[in-house]
C-alpha cells in the first residue's frame, strides 16, 4: 500500500493509465525522482479531464 501522493502512489496511478515509461526518454518511471513523476501525472490527468 502506498500513501496518497507518494512516489509509489503516483507510479501506481500512471501504470493504471497505461504509462510505464517516460514519454521522451523512454526509461522506466521508477528511475525518476518524485517531482518528475508528479509532473507527468498531472499532465496526463489534465489531458484526460479536458
Amino acid at each position: 500500500m502506498a500513501y496518497k501522493y507518494s512516489k509509489g502512489w503516483y507510479l501506481k496511478e500512471l501504470k493504471e493509465m497505461g504509462i510505464t515509461k517516460h514519454p521522451v526518454e523512454l526509461k522506466k518511471l521508477e528511475l525518476y525522482r518524485t517531482f518528475i513523476i508528479r509532473k507527468l501525472y498531472f499532465e496526463h490527468v489534465e489531458k484526460t479531464n479536458q
